[in-house]
């Protein structure tokens, strides 16, 4: 026979079918259930699997994968947040004492000119090992040439 979902007993006995399901019922705690889950369709984890790689690399908002999927934003919402309680929690190094992030707020294009504080800047941005990222800024010297989009 089949286990008891709820107990994990092996005593249990048919109990009748629903929806040309067998039924069964457990001798020890008396839970009815079918075998198998029915619940879980096929489609849908392959859906989900690829759903959390997209997502997880960058590639895809949740209104995307919703609308790739054909299902609701809010789904894909749970996919994700489903796939990230799984997960462990992220560990920090012990030699860490401090870390600081800095927000640069720029505005592309406002600027019309190439002289004083609104001259353009070289930005170069590298990843010294997976998961820490270096951005260095850079003011050109004078007799380097500029490309200008006008």
């Amino acid at each position: 026979m089949c286990a008891c979902k709820r107990c994990g007993s092996e005593e249990a006995v048919k109990n009748g079918k629903v929806r040309a399901q067998q039924r069964y019922r457990c001798q020890q705690c008396g839970y009815n259930f079918i075998e198998g889950d029915r619940r879980v369709n096929e489609s849908l984890a392959v859906k989900r699997a690829l759903a959390v790689i997209l997502y997880s690399i960058g590639k895809a908002s949740f209104n995307l994968l919703g609308h790739i999927f054909g299902v609701s934003r809010s789904l894909t919402f749970r996919w994700i947040k489903e796939a990230a309680d799984k997960l462990p929690e992220p560990t920090v190094a012990g030699d860490i004492k401090a870390m600081e992030f800095d927000e640069m707020w720029h505005f592309i294009g406002s600027k019309k000119t190439n002289s004083g504080l609104s001259k353009r800047w070289i930005v170069a941005q590298g990843e010294l090992w997976p998961g820490c990222s270096a951005i260095v800024i850079l003011q050109p010297f004078n007799g380097s040439m500029t490309r200008s989009s006008t």
